[in-house]
């Protein structure tokens, strides 16, 4: 019995039913396995759903690693690359993910299922503004250069609510949205823009 097989039961079991089985004993039945053998690899349900959205990542990861343009990508278009495939791999799992945003009341930031992509997405992000560096493509700062993966952590949440949201055909929307989502943050950490916000806000915080 391999993780890819209870992911898929439970997802699958999700979209049927629109719950979650209502006890591990329930979905080993189903697969008829013993119910020590999903501990092998999980400790619950929680940790089944965070797997799948581990599973979306490195899915998207290794797809993009066995391409070789992507390879000789800047870190901008690396970010780029990275947010179409994932849309497209969330595409595939799309009912499941809507089954979840809407059985949970909170934000995406709160969402606990989360948890693990995060942590990965966080790696990823910080190797991107590493290589920014180097190409001067992102500028170092003091005190707010440690605050850049979390602002691609949140722009992260925002594709991904946006692609939720999107009644586009074939969710154009969101491919537009990315462009200008990443554009955006790539000019601000790259200009002085943010440096003149920056001194700004400490003038008006002297000020008062």
């Amino acid at each position: 019995m391999e993780k890819h097989t209870i992911r898929e039961a439970y997802k699958r079991y999700w979209l049927e039913n629109g719950k979650k089985p209502v006890s591990v004993y329930a979905l080993c039945k189903i697969l008829d396995i013993p119910e020590a053998d999903f501990y092998l690899h999980y400790s619950s349900f929680d940790a089944v759903e965070e797997d799948i959205w581990l599973d979306l990542f490195d899915r998207t990861i290794s797809q993009l690693k066995t391409d070789e343009i992507y390879q000789q990508y800047n870190a901008q278009e690396k970010l780029l690359a990275f947010y179409f495939l994932w849309v497209q791999k969330l595409k595939e799992d799309r009912s499941y993910i809507l089954q979840q945003a809407d059985r949970s009341r909170l934000p995406l930031s709160q969402l606990g299922q989360l948890n693990s992509f995060k942590k990965v997405f966080y790696n990823y992000a910080s190797d991107l503004i590493k290589e920014g560096y180097a190409t001067a493509e992102i500028k170092e700062r003091k005190f707010i250069s440690d605050k850049y993966t979390h602002g691609f952590w949140m722009q992260a949440l925002f594709v991904l609510k946006y692609w939720i949201e999107d009644s586009s055909v074939n969710f154009e929307m969101t491919d537009a949205a990315i462009e200008k989502a990443v554009n955006l943050s790539f000019q601000l950490m790259h200009s002085n823009t943010l440096d003149s916000l920056l001194d700004f806000g400490k003038f008006i915080l002297t000020k008062k």
